[in-house]
């Protein structure tokens, strides 16, 4: 596979960083902080049942931390491919959810960090030779 442009590389690693933050940021804020305080800033979480509101923080928390340590570790840099992929979808998924129930002022967000996520799967998977998972 051909190897990247230093600008491509580059332009990757920085999204991924980008992604890694929001993504993990998100993660324990909503594990850490009470839901009425949370519900007093994102209304949706205090209408949730807990398990959703934390299964999505878990699914945010392991997003972020598979779209960076894997690569920066070079240990099995294609799940690196794979994080990337499962964060879109967890955002497709935030913007089914806002739509059902009108919020869709609340999306555009999402819609960036899918696209961010797709990048950056779509990058590795160009640009990593290495991108492969085994599962053996």
């Amino acid at each position: 596979m051909k190897t990247a442009s230093r600008p491509l590389r580059v332009v990757l690693w920085a999204v991924q960083i980008l992604l890694f933050l929001v993504f993990t940021g998100t993660g324990l804020w909503k594990l850490l902080t009470p839901i009425p305080q949370l519900a007093a800033m994102i209304p949706w979480a205090g209408e949730v049942p807990a398990p959703f509101l934390h299964a999505t923080a878990v699914l945010d928390l392991l997003g972020g931390i598979g779209i960076l340590l894997p690569a920066v570790t070079r240990i099995a840099p294609g799940l690196t491919l794979l994080a990337a992929l499962g964060c879109a979808a967890l955002q497709v998924g935030a913007v089914v959810f806002h739509l059902s129930r009108g919020e869709a002022t609340d999306t555009p967000f999402n819609v960036l960090l899918a696209a961010l996520a797709l990048f950056v799967a779509w990058g590795r998977r160009r640009t990593d030779s290495t991108s492969k998972v085994s599962l053996t």
